[in-house]
């Protein structure tokens, strides 16, 4: 499924439990990781130590978490907490009835308490089947094998040519996003409008907004 180097293999089983009983939790995520997940295994350490590539100036470690899973649902807050546990960066493969589905947050650094990074988004793949989920190990350095992990998983949803930054990427995602909202909202207020001059008013700034659009997703 991603192939990665033996030298990188952990293999170790981690008790669910071992994430949430010695933290203030809520109840609904208790009950999350108790009827939502099966078993947890840390896969793969990727690591200057363990992968013939430098050391990344911002990740140092990515660790490879399989989630195998009840169901296809998963409260993306059971992903929260393992991440803001684990003071490294996270790819998790869930596994459900034979499929998979990748799974990694866009990390920032942390402006304050004991975690080291806070996520921003997740990015999931599709379900897949073994030999379709097909993740590559690219880059010379930790930090380019996480941001092009994360590059794989989105997909389509992060654009921008060759010089720009992930979190440039990230940004401009959002912009889309919030765009997007605007310009729904400014169409339904159009349907509903019913003076001629309010509507052509608001057809323009639909229009203004759509080539603003345009130019986020070149």
């Amino acid at each position: 499924m991603l192939g990665l180097p033996k030298s990188t293999e952990f293999n170790k089983r981690i008790p669910k439990q071992k994430f949430y009983e010695h933290l203030s939790v809520t109840p609904a995520i208790k009950a999350a990781f108790a009827e939502q997940i099966k078993i947890i295994y840390w896969r793969n350490k990727l690591a200057a130590t363990t992968l013939n590539l430098s050391p990344g100036e911002l990740v140092t470690e990515i660790e490879v978490f399989e989630l195998r899973l009840t169901s296809p649902a998963l409260d993306e807050n059971v992903l929260r907490l393992i991440d803001r546990e684990i003071p490294y960066h996270i790819l998790f493969l869930l596994g459900y009835d034979g499929k998979y589905q990748a799974a990694m947050g866009y990390k920032e650094t942390a402006g304050s308490g004991k975690a080291a990074f806070k996520v921003d988004r997740y990015y999931r793949t599709e379900w897949l089947t073994e030999e379709e989920l097909s993740l590559h190990l690219e880059g010379l350095t930790i930090d380019a094998a996480c941001e092009n992990f994360i590059r794989q998983i989105a997909g389509e949803q992060l654009a921008g040519g060759e010089n720009t930054t992930l979190k440039e990427s990230v940004e401009q995602q959002k912009q889309r996003e919030q765009i997007e909202k605007q310009i729904a909202a400014l169409e339904l207020m159009m349907k509903k409008e019913k003076q001629l001059n309010r509507k052509m008013e608001l057809k323009a700034e639909i229009k203004r907004l759509k080539t603003r659009l345009e130019v986020l997703y070149r």
